[in-house]
């Protein structure tokens, strides 16, 4: 088998191409390639198939990071390739390019009630959860398929009846002179069939609202802006067919102490003058609940920048951590006593002596 194409190339496309680029370059592909218009043509189907897929992955913000950054073994157990009927894999995607031209549609009719729509929430954490991970009940008001018809909208003990008007196909043609126009059946909205007699529960709708908790998984080491995908657990499907995603977007907290900047954690340390000078060694408190010490060098400056590796943000693939980023901050102290500021004078001129005589063996 012969190895996967990348997924800008096959698009032809820049990697930094914008979302809307990324759109345009897939519909050009789609519509020339289509199946529906390269009858037998394997090959036609293969490039297809090709960028679909690849479509798939860089219009998602979360999988397009992770194969730009690892490529195609970073979406294993993503969802990033497909498998069996490719309609029915996508059709977000051809609804929105191809409904109501013919051939998409019509594919998808075939193969049965559309899946529900995805659903997108905000849930916000703190910088320690975010490093921890941890799991949250997302709370959501959404329709839930109807328990008394089992979503299908008809009184139980009765059926949904194929459309007379389109004959089940949820769509209806008609022909002026050789070009042949195909739009939504107009009785059945598409749906294929009709309900004689209504549930009395859902009213025919096949599904009620109810307040439901979803349990998500947030890994360890994830970010704010970044998101994640629940599967199923989005809206119901039409007449039972499968429900769409929950795709949750992660906000961040601010925190009191430290800020995160990708996978390095940045702090400051507030030092006295002495420990400048000569130098020390600080404990800090790390917001995952663990403690690393910093060593201070002698003469280091105020703002000065200390990197500890390791001790930054966890990869959520589990390869390393980024590093803390200590920044210096000296404290200069206030209403001395008049010991401490002859001390200090005694310390001033003891330092003159130094840099002076230090310059005149130079010179």
């Amino acid at each position: 088998m012969s190895e996967k194409r990348d997924f800008y190339e096959v698009l032809g496309l820049a990697r930094d191409a914008a979302p809307d680029d990324i759109r345009k370059a897939y519909r050009q592909a789609a519509l020339k390639y289509h199946p529906d218009r390269n009858p037998g043509d394997t090959s036609a189907e293969s490039r297809f198939k090709e960028a679909t897929e690849a479509y798939q992955v860089l219009s998602d913000e979360e999988k397009r990071r992770r194969y730009d950054q690892f490529g195609h073994a970073g979406l294993e157990g993503m969802g990033g390739g497909f498998d069996g009927d490719i309609f029915s894999h996508f059709q977000d995607i051809f609804s929105e390019f191809f409904g109501g031209f013919g051939g998409a549609g019509q594919r998808r009719r075939r193969g049965g009630p559309a899946r529900g729509q995805d659903i997108r929430v905000q849930q916000r954490l703190s910088l320690r959860d975010a490093l921890l991970g941890c799991k949250r009940e997302v709370v959501l008001r959404t329709p839930v398929a109807c328990e008394e018809c089992s979503g299908s909208g008809a009184k139980p003990g009765t059926k949904r009846k194929p459309c007379g008007t389109c004959g089940g196909a949820g769509q209806v043609s008609t022909s002026r002179g050789f070009v042949m126009f195909t739009q939504t059946c107009p009785e059945c909205s598409g749906e294929g069939s009709v309900i004689k007699t209504p549930c009395a529960t859902c009213k025919g709708f096949g599904a009620v609202e109810k307040t439901r908790k979803v349990v998500v998984n947030f890994p360890a080491g994830i970010d704010g802006g970044q998101r994640l995908r629940v599967p199923g657990q989005g809206m119901p499907g039409a007449q039972g067919a499968p429900p769409g995603d929950l795709y949750v977007d992660v906000d961040l907290a601010a925190d009191e102490r430290f800020e995160r900047d990708g996978l390095d954690l940045v702090t400051r340390a507030p030092i006295s003058f002495v420990d400048a000078a000569l130098g020390s060694t600080i404990k800090l408190d790390l917001p995952d609940e663990t403690t690393v010490d910093v060593e201070i060098p002698a003469g280091v400056q105020p703002g000065e920048v200390i990197s500890v590796k390791g001790k930054g943000a966890p990869r959520i693939d589990g390869r390393g951590r980024g590093a803390l980023q200590v920044i210096v901050q000296v404290e200069v102290p206030r209403n001395l006593s008049p010991a401490a500021q002859e001390l200090l004078r005694q310390f001033q001129d003891e330092v003159a002596k130094h840099h002076g005589g230090a310059k005149a063996a130079t010179a």
